[in-house]
């Protein structure tokens, strides 16, 4: 297992690390498959290996929600593993030799998302209308990084909405989005059009489209970050599984990284199953899958609805959430 770098943090962040004994104690809860297995046997479990090696012991039609976060097409580093960029075909080969297989998994309901960049897309694209009924294609705002000087700064990153079949679950009122009102309208009798009267401000509640500029890349101060160099927000994953499954119901990561997908599926009622080559990511998942005992808020979703971004009033923000970093220092070396 590839140790931690130790790093000087400022006083009020709040990522999530790991210490040595918390690392040990967690190692012990990865799992390996190398038989066929049955779908109990790895519900609700982090599956330590490389997806190729994995994916022929993993049973047939057990999964209803498929999330897919693989390398975008590009050279990066990912703890102790390395992805190299390589062409457009290429990369379209390289998903071509493991995504039609994993499919296999999926119920004929099921649904599956895909992410991607601007550079890896097109071959996504190309790959799911082969295996499956794409239905949209999400561009979500990653307002995060350095601008660019001679090109338009990269701030957005796409996710392929896809499903096995015409028979498949999308429960529309469970990801409406709470936008303040800016000109709040009104009939000639004075009363609202489309919105609200709140205590604490004048709401309208909007129907989900697939542009999401609500979102806040993980970074220092916010409770749900690791030092992973790729992880995606819980709020992102919460949208997702809330329109594409119900409770009770599996959802895959297959490229699991820091188990958000896992941490917000136990969060809402969901099972999970996650799959990850690096450990330190896996034993990172665990730490988070546990802490999510204690508390089970989703930073940006309260009352049933998504809100816009640093729109939620803090009487509104649940208790948990605001006493989230009470709770980490419970897991330093107690696990």
């Amino acid at each position: 297992m590839t140790p931690m770098k130790e790093r000087i943090r400022a006083p009020r962040n709040r990522t999530i690390t790991l210490s040595a004994d918390e690392a040990a104690a967690f190692q012990k809860k990865l799992i390996r498959i190398s038989r066929p297995v049955a779908p109990a046997e790895i519900e609700n479990r982090a599956i330590h290996q490389d997806l190729f090696d994995a994916l022929p012991w993993l049973p047939s039609g057990f999964v209803d929600l498929l999330f897919i976060d693989p390398p975008y097409n590009l050279t990066r580093r990912f703890s102790s593993n390395t992805f190299q960029e390589r062409s457009n075909e290429e990369y379209k080969v390289w998903l071509e030799s493991w995504l039609p297989d994993l499919l296999r998994v999926l119920k004929p309901t099921a649904s599956v998302y895909l992410c991607g960049d601007w550079r890896s897309s097109a071959a996504i694209h190309l790959v799911a209308e082969k295996n499956l009924l794409v239905r949209n294609r999400i561009t979500w705002e990653r307002e995060k990084g350095r601008g660019a000087k001679t090109n338009w700064k990269n701030c957005s990153e796409d996710i392929w909405f896809c499903t096995v079949s015409e028979n498949y679950h999308f429960n529309v009122d469970a990801v409406k989005l709470k936008r303040r009102v800016i000109a709040p309208y009104t009939d000639t009798g004075g009363h609202p059009k489309d919105w609200q009267r709140a205590e604490d401000g004048d709401y309208r509640i909007t129907h989900p489209s697939n542009i999401w500029t609500d979102l806040s890349v993980p970074f220092w101060s916010m409770p749900e970050n690791t030092d992973h160099p790729t992880q995606k927000p819980e709020k992102l994953l919460a949208k997702i599984i809330l329109a594409s499954s119900n409770p009770g119901e599996v959802i895959l990561d297959p490229f699991a990284g820091s188990g958000t997908t896992a941490v917000v599926a136990k969060k809402l009622g969901r099972k999970y199953v996650g799959i990850e080559i690096d450990e330190t990511f896996c034993c990172l998942a665990e730490k988070r899958l546990a802490l999510a005992d204690e508390v089970k808020t989703i930073q940006g979703y309260a009352d049933g609805f998504f809100w816009e971004r640093n729109s939620l009033p803090e009487r509104r923000r649940p208790k948990g959430e605001r006493e989230r970093e009470d709770i980490l220092p419970l897991f330093n070396g107690n696990v």
